[in-house]
């Protein structure tokens, strides 16, 4: 296609996206979220999936009809959203096109120290990297990284969009709220997964050390942003939206106006005393700045529940496929939102759909009675399985209505 086609088809999709945003049915939606979130009762649990890398098979590169690339770009995410609405689930889409706000950051690797990355090709091409603290005097080398709003960058890219596509989305200058507070991943990039575990038994002084800093570099961050004015409340998302956190029309936005989510994942293995002593204790600090929050991810929280309940402004509790359903309802009862989190390997490798269906309802029924949401996540492939995703978000819908 030559420039001129290819702008008319992307201005179609986008004039299609906003049809959905603006529908009865993504009204719906959002009210979902809003009312599961706020612990009122809605029509039913809301539905939604995430395809992450099964994105590849449901929109293959060589299906894209753009050339140039900032249109090959909005071609694969109009797409997506398109694909989203065809499946059916409680995605919400929003009336306007978000642009992140823009940051320089000094130093430009964020911590004073880089993190090594190589192709280790004896293990079949896999990446790995190389610690970049690996002795106490690399610690002596660590920074507070600076973060400069980078207005003529943001602006740039507004002024494209609003261009081409303001009068279907037009452009909104956003920033997010959900910064980086799980911690455990920024500890391993620096110390390494062996390091840190280790750390926990040999050199505790060092790991609280570790810890400490990148509490204090998350806290940092987020004051020098959300001075910016540019933040952007929850109110509008799925997942962890609750119209609790929206602002009043004169009130001006801070981090209680959004959800604070992080997790453990990389502290799953480490015992309920050592993961609050090396992990919670130091993301507490950082939920606080928060309105209300969300915990966990695909870890196994089984015993570490009474620590995530002890965050005083938890309000979903994400329960991974590996987590005691049971246990969590048992522990949370009709005060927080329940996260259920599926197995995407038994959705996308499942060859009776008939399993699939008895363990949603079954789910649905143990959680009948409190406030959940259905959640399928991280699916790494379909396994040539296209239409698996409308026939989960159906059965999900069947049963969470079913069971509400």
């Amino acid at each position: 296609m030559d420039n001129a086609s290819q702008t008319a088809y992307i201005r179609d999709l986008a004039h299609q996206v906003r049809a959905i945003a603006d529908s009865q049915e993504n009204t719906a939606r959002r009210k979902r979220w809003h009312d599961v979130n706020a612990l009122r009762r809605p029509d039913r649990a809301p539905v939604l999936c995430r395809p992450v890398a099964a994105w590849n098979e449901l929109i293959p590169e060589d299906t894209l009809r753009c050339v140039d690339v900032r249109l090959r770009g909005l071609e694969q995410e109009f797409r997506r959203i398109l694909i989203k609405n065809d499946i059916g689930d409680d995605a919400v889409v929003l009336p306007f096109y978000s642009i992140e706000a823009v940051f320089d950051m000094d130093p430009p690797n964020q911590y004073g120290v880089d993190i090594l990355r190589h192709e280790a090709l004896a293990q079949g091409g896999a990446w790995g990297y190389t610690p970049a603290l690996r002795d106490e005097e690399d610690f002596k080398r660590l920074a507070m990284p600076t973060y400069t709003y980078n207005r003529q960058k943001t602006e740039e890219t507004r002024d494209f969009i609003d261009e081409l596509l303001g009068d279907a989305l037009p452009p909104k200058i956003v920033l997010s709220p959900y910064e980086p507070m799980t911690l455990g991943g920024p500890a391993c990039d620096l110390r390494g997964m062996t390091e840190l575990m280790m750390d926990c038994y040999e050199n505790p002084d060092l790991l609280h050390r570790l810890m400490a800093y990148l509490r204090d570099i998350t806290l940092s961050m987020l004051e020098q942003k959300l001075a910016t004015g540019l933040l952007t409340p929850s109110a509008g998302l799925d997942l962890y939206a609750s119209d609790e956190l929206s602002p009043a029309p004169s009130e001006t936005v801070t981090y209680k106006h959004c959800f604070g989510v992080g997790n453990s994942q990389e502290f799953d293995q480490v015992s309920p005393a050592m993961w609050e002593e090396f992990l919670l204790a130091y993301q507490k600090p950082i939920y606080e700045r928060y309105g209300l929050a969300a915990y966990g991810c695909c870890e196994n929280l089984t015993h570490k529940i009474d620590g995530v309940l002890s965050i005083p402004n938890l309000r979903v509790f994400v329960c991974s496929a590996w987590t005691d359903l049971d246990r969590v309802i048992d522990k949370t009862g009709r005060n927080y939102t329940i996260m259920w989190r599926q197995k995407a390997s038994d959705v996308c490798f499942s060859d009776d759909i008939g399993v699939m269906k008895t363990s949603l309802e079954n789910g649905c029924e143990r959680l009948r009675g409190g406030f959940f949401q259905i959640v399928l996540r991280e699916l790494q492939t379909l396994n040539g399985n296209k239409d698996r995703l409308h026939v989960w978000a159906e059965l999900a819908k069947e049963a969470a209505a079913k069971f509400c």
